[in-house]
């Protein structure tokens, strides 16, 4: 059974940074990807950033390029999102979610982290 626990939300100013982590247990072959997602309230849920494991590739949307940055610690089993230059429209919900391989279908979610970026 695949879990994923997420952390670091909270409410922070525009202009401030947060990091945000997904802590994976189940799921530790080197072939998965890991994505981040969000939700804001009224609209659908989004994509955000994802990184394909093992060769650390990773794919932004156009909205957080060059302002969020997508790690992950091996050792850790553990994927960030450091947000930095925060808008309120970053507002939502956050999700991490796990695939098995790349262009596979996201099957494990987290339960998902608020972001609240006041102005």
């Amino acid at each position: 059974q695949v879990q994923l626990v997420e952390s670091g939300g909270g409410l922070v100013q525009a202009g401030g940074s947060l990091r945000l982590s997904c802590a994976a247990s189940g799921r530790t072959v080197s072939s998965y990807m890991v994505g981040w997602f969000r939700q804001a309230p009224g609209k659908e849920r989004e994509f955000v950033a994802d990184i394909r494991w093992s060769a650390g590739i990773k794919n932004y949307a156009a909205s957080v390029k060059g302002r969020f940055t997508i790690s992950r610690d091996n050792a850790k089993n553990t994927a960030y999102l450091q947000m930095n230059s925060l808008k309120p429209e970053d507002t939502a919900i956050y999700y991490c979610a796990t695939a098995p391989r790349f262009g596979a279908t996201y099957d494990y979610w987290g339960q998902g982290t608020q972001v609240t970026v006041s102005s």
